[in-house]
């Protein structure tokens, strides 16, 4: 039998996960809309206890088929999904959504047909490039949930700004911000915005491949959408759908003035990742994780702005 990679990975974590071989996903759907149903990923950060489902995904019913946005972090999630999706509209899966290249996100595509997987082209392109090590990461993180998984690429590239399906009709945006490429999209029958991970809502914002001014700027763009309720990435269900968008500006404009304050005043990278966190996000989730991630991604690039080089004399 030829070993591969990712099962190598798998097996080394086998004395920490054997006793979970045979667990199951907790996929319980809740209808936020006509046709449409949001299942809540844990608020916490990629754990073995959770499986790696922290993402929302989205199901959306149409004439046709069942539309699904995202689809969690492995070949198993995927499946169960695909189940509780196709149990709750009577209609097979025809179309899956990958909103971005993090694999919380896009890994359960390993269940579908790539043909029927759809994202945008930055998207593929970055998962390309950087889809194994992610891979890789998961099955060291999450073992014996991983089984399985392999990593593949969606097979339909997002080129039109609308996708019908007999009458629903899907907008698709190509923003950016959280990564290079960020789909949200816009039921147009009901006026719900499915924002990916642009939005975040009662739970801190990851910033790995963070662009924080063009996040604004999608952010701006999504403010002045019209909408009647958002569905975040990550976090609760916004029936006020302005809510989300509001958090996650607040959150990375404060940490962008936080990292830049604390550099300036001679912190180092351990010191930035305890400064105090504003009261009005003392309701979100994962809130000094994600900080401290952040300084992580965030404070070289700051120190290179503003120290000064003690090895290059001032002209």
């Amino acid at each position: 039998m030829k070993m591969t990679r990712r099962a190598m990975l798998a097996g080394l974590a086998l004395p920490a996960t054997a006793g979970m071989a045979n667990s199951t996903y907790p996929i319980h759907p809740i209808a936020v809309a006509d046709g449409i149903w949001m299942i809540h990923g844990d608020d916490a950060p990629i754990h073995f206890s959770n499986g790696g489902a922290i993402a929302n995904i989205a199901i959306i019913d149409t004439p046709v088929g069942t539309v699904l946005v995202d689809s969690g972090p492995s070949l198993r999630y995927g499946r169960a999904l695909k189940a509780v999706a196709e149990g709750l509209t009577g209609k097979p899966v025809i179309r899956v959504y990958v909103t971005h290249l993090h694999p919380d996100h896009g890994m359960g595509i390993a269940a579908f047909d790539p043909a029927i997987v759809a994202a945008l082209p930055q998207t593929i392109t970055d998962m390309a490039r950087d889809g194994r090590s992610f891979s890789d990461a998961l099955y060291r993180l999450l073992g014996d949930w991983m089984r399985g998984t392999e990593f593949v690429l969606p097979g339909r590239k997002i080129t039109e700004a609308f996708e019908d399906f007999n009458g629903r009709r899907l907008r698709l945006m190509a923003l950016a911000g959280h990564s290079a490429g960020d789909l949200a999209l816009l039921d147009e029958q009901t006026g719900l915005l499915i924002g990916g991970d642009l939005l975040f809502h009662d739970r801190a914002p990851a910033t790995p491949t963070a662009d924080l001014p063009r996040w604004r700027s999608s952010l701006d763009s999504l403010a002045k959408l019209p909408h009647r309720a958002a569905l975040p990435g990550h976090g609760p269900f916004d029936p006020a759908g302005q809510n989300a968008i509001t958090q996650t500006r607040d959150w990375i404009d404060w940490l962008e003035q936080a990292l830049t304050a604390a550099v300036r005043s001679g912190l180092d990278m351990v010191e930035a990742g305890s400064v105090p966190i504003p009261a009005c996000f003392a309701g979100m989730a994962a809130a000094r994780y994600e900080l401290q991630r952040s300084v992580s991604h965030f404070y070289p690039g700051l120190e290179a702005k503003w120290l000064p080089r003690v090895d290059m004399p001032e002209s």
